[in-house]
């Protein structure tokens, strides 16, 4: 897949490349006598929304469009903003094309043209109308185009930059002076109004507070302002540790390999985080994983590791790249001493295939093939020859092997689709995810440790009597919670383990979680209990008692992402998302944690790389009741990577440090740090009652106890 970076046309809606905009009158031509006057464009099949602006390239009826194209079959037609048919270039039938090939255009055809690619990238499209036939000749584009999208057009009050009149008489009395957190300018309440400029960084918002001193409020999971983190891709504390187990760099894109991000990279940016207002910290999983690696992309173009966490080898270990125990520990003293809890990404689903360079660390010798061909360590192992890819690694597995295969995980462990093992199940607690292995959470009877454990020589495993599958994966979850001191638990992939094995796992972590607080009375933050959230997948905010009776305290909440762009344009389309989400947290059993970018669906900044919008949306975002998720770089601006065909690859980017001294990227982090601030010393924003003040400008009041703020957007610029 090959994501298309458009803009907006603002008259019709239809998405263009920006290079169109704002000159539509003199470099866009104008299909007069063909298409009444409206611009044209090229749009790609599967991508119609998107077109790519036809421009004029010289006197003789010349166009130009520069596409971007993806590797294999692209079909496409040339149309106006209506794609409507008779409005509509393409073919009869479908024509596969050559490049370089003038290719007659046929006008009302329902056909797609079609051009095969051998490499992704941009293309440029010559459209010739010179003569009575048009036609279409395509060429590899010289030009290096990073084309920006702009988002739709929603209606909204335009803000000037000048003061704005709010009607505050449901919130404070005449004669009260009224603060506006971001910018510290104090205005009176009289007539019920107050009058305020909201500052010019702030893209239009106020938050107005009663002006007097505030302490931040005590710590609550319901007012959770969580910083989520890739621990591989955030900051490289500690270079010695890059390439434990042999891991290497591919020396191209790096896409699947690990970067070196580590627990002590996190503990120097403690300060950067607690600087943005937030109050606990989401790390990807900690737990050992699988040493070598897997081909990745649509072509196995690269080598994939376990970077992200999610391929667990040995679960009563700290995987070495991100550091040491001792590493480990630090982190998590460190945060509390800044106020800040920790959350710890928890797998029970699966654990991560075995890799070649697992079998050799593993002693599993009988399932290696052609050993004559490998290097003596594995992890060296590269592609040779012209048909050879990243994944013909696995060539040298033997997957027939069944008494070899027996002392691995073992058959009553999990699924695997390896001889001996059951294969993937047909409902959402027995299918395997990805092809990985598949625990056996619904199964109640005994297992022993399984044999490549046992042998571990560095595994602190240990043979549990009478224990379920489930029993040995809580017990070695809970061990992290006991000794370290850990507050909570993201638990991933929910609905595909059975629910009480999370109800066995929130027990046990209480349980250890007090144990911890009980030995280390010098280092508690409080007396709360252990906490957590569940990925289950496309949940929105509805309450559903499956998880909330087993063991969680909230979930994910799939719906914001979805409308965070209308949201973004204009504040004040946000309102029945605001009623409805703080209807719903008034349960105090309930909540949810929201978000706008995460490491498995998108980034918002990368759809417009646009400054103000992302402020726009962090003031709808961080003002939503319940819990919200900054996904590491939201703050920032950071930007998409390459993606090799696995488009989640992408969204793992490294941290974009050198940028932030940057006056945008500054005013951004600047910006994100005020809002998650107010939220802190207003537990209102987050558990309040909400009720709308104003319908423009649009004004807000969010009510707890004593506490009561106004916010208060005068509209987009």
């Amino acid at each position: 897949m090959f994501v298309a970076l458009v803009g907006c046309n603002s008259d019709s809606g239809t998405n263009v490349s920006s290079t169109a905009k704002g000159n539509a009158a003199s470099n866009v031509k104008q299909l007069t006598g063909k298409f009444d006057g409206v611009n044209e464009f090229v749009y790609l099949k599967g991508q119609e929304s998107t077109g790519y602006a036809l421009e004029l390239k010289n006197k003789n009826n010349n166009y130009v469009a520069t596409v971007p194209l993806a590797k294999g079959e692209n079909e496409f037609f040339i149309a106006d903003a209506t794609k409507s048919n008779t409005n509509k270039y393409s073919v009869a039938a479908n024509t596969t094309i050559l490049f370089g090939t003038p290719t007659e255009l046929v006008k009302g055809a329902n056909g797609f043209l079609k051009i095969k690619v051998i490499k992704e990238g941009n293309y440029d499209f010559f459209v010739d109308y010179s003569k009575d036939v048009p036609t279409v000749k395509i060429l590899r584009s010289t030009k290096k185009v990073e084309v920006k999208r702009l988002p739709p057009d929603i209606a909204c009050d335009k803000w000037n930059g000048g003061a704005v009149t709010v009607p505050v008489s449901k919130a404070w009395k005449n004669g009260t002076t009224v603060r506006d957190n971001y910018s510290g300018q104090v205005a009176v309440v009289k007539n019920g109004k107050i009058t305020m400029t909201p500052d010019p960084k702030s893209e239009g918002v106020l938050l107005l507070e009663e002006a007097k001193d505030y302490k931040e409020a005590p710590f609550s999971w319901d007012n959770a302002n969580v910083y989520f983190i890739l621990t591989d891709r955030f900051n490289n504390g500690d270079k010695s540790n890059d390439h434990s187990y042999g891991r290497k760099a591919d020396g191209e894109d790096e896409i699947g390999t690990w970067h070196g991000g580590d627990f002590s990279g996190i503990t120097q940016k403690l300060d950067y985080i607690k600087s943005l207002g937030a109050n606990a910290i989401w790390v990807t999983p900690i737990v050992e994983q699988v040493h070598g690696f897997v081909g990745g992309g649509t072509e196995q173009s690269f080598p994939f590791y376990g970077y992200h966490g999610y391929w667990a080898l040995d679960f009563t270990n700290i995987d070495k790249n991100l550091g040491t125990e001792e590493d480990f520990q630090r982190f998590v003293d460190e945060a509390h001493k800044r106020g800040i809890r920790v959350l710890v990404d928890v797998v029970m689903n699966h654990a991560g295939i075995a890799t070649l360079k697992d079998l050799q660390d593993l002693g599993f010798d009988e399932l290696v093939l052609n050993k004559d061909s490998l290097p003596k360590d594995y992890s060296d192992y590269k592609p040779k020859g012209y048909f050879s890819t990243w994944a013909t690694v696995n060539t040298h597995i033997d997957r027939n092997n069944k008494p070899g295969w027996k002392k691995w995980w073992g058959y009553d462990w999990v699924r695997a689709g390896l001889p001996g093992y059951d294969q993937s199940g047909s409902n959402e607690i027995t299918e395997t995810i990805a092809g990985l292995p598949d625990f056996k959470t619904e199964q109640l009877t005994p297992v022993s440790l399984p044999t490549f454990l046992k042998n571990k020589k560095d595994s602190k495993a240990k043979e549990l009597s009478n224990a379920t599958v489930v029993d040995y994966i809580v017990s070695w979850h809970s061990y992290y919670v006991e000794k370290f001191g850990i507050d909570g638990f993201r638990c991933d992939t929910v609905k595909h383990v059975d629910a009480y094995a999370w109800k066995k796992l929130a027990e046990s972590a209480k349980v250890a979680l007090q144990k911890w607080k009980a030995n280390n009375p010098s280092k508690k933050l409080d007396d709360l209990p252990f906490f957590m959230v569940g990925e289950v997948y496309d949940q929105g905010v509805t309450k559903d008692p499956l998880w909330f009776n087993n063991g969680f305290q909230s979930l994910i909440n799939f719906d914001f992402q979805k409308e965070a762009t209308t949201d973004a344009q204009c504040m004040a389309a946000t309102e029945p998302t605001y009623a409805r989400y703080a209807q719903a947290i008034q349960d105090p059993e309930f909540n949810v944690l929201s978000y706008i970018s995460s490491h498995d669906t998108k980034l918002f900044f990368s759809d417009y790389q646009d400054f103000d919008l992302q402020k726009r949306v962090a003031n709808a975002f961080l003002m939503l009741p319940g819990q919200v998720q900054t996904y590491y770089g939201d703050e920032s601006g950071r930007k998409l990577m390459k993606h090799g065909g696995y488009m989640d690859q992408s969204l793992r980017s490294d941290m974009n440090w050198g940028d932030l001294n940057k006056p945008e990227y500054k005013d951004l982090t600047t910006h994100w740090g005020k809002l998650q601030k107010f939220r802190l010393v207003h537990p209102a924003v987050a558990t309040g009652k909400h009720q709308q003040l104003s319908k423009s400008p649009y004004a807000f009041m969010r009510t707890k106890g004593n506490d009561k703020v106004v916010v208060v957007s005068a509209g987009r610029k």
